[in-house]
């Protein structure tokens, strides 16, 4: 079996999205538009932070997952691909990140 991506998750939630199933989480929060997935994201943030200062393993990846979700949520609400943000990620990779973070417009 091929390994899960999170293009394989944006692809999911995107249809997930569209399908208009009163039934799923995913449509729900896209209905609801980006203040309520912002959120969520933001509750899953924190979890995330409390499981892994617990060293609560399970917790950790447990949240991650619904970070992620919530994240790649966000970003299909707000019209953003993964795609772009990827290549964003890509862009940083010749430089250290001290480098990138001095670089970017203080405001």
């Amino acid at each position: 079996m091929a390994e899960f991506s999170l293009s394989d998750l944006e692809t999911l939630i995107g249809e997930r999205a569209r399908s208009g199933d009163p039934d799923s989480w995913t449509a729900k929060l896209f209905a609801r538009g980006v203040d309520k997935a912002a959120q969520k994201l933001g509750e899953e943030a924190v979890e995330t932070v409390i499981a892994a200062v617990k060293g609560d393993r399970q917790g950790l990846v447990s949240e991650s997952a619904d970070l992620i979700y919530h994240w790649l949520v966000v970003l299909g609400v707000s019209g953003v691909a993964l795609s772009d943000v990827l290549k964003e990620l890509e862009s940083r990779t010749g430089r250290s990140g001290i480098a990138e973070k001095a670089s970017r417009p203080q405001g």
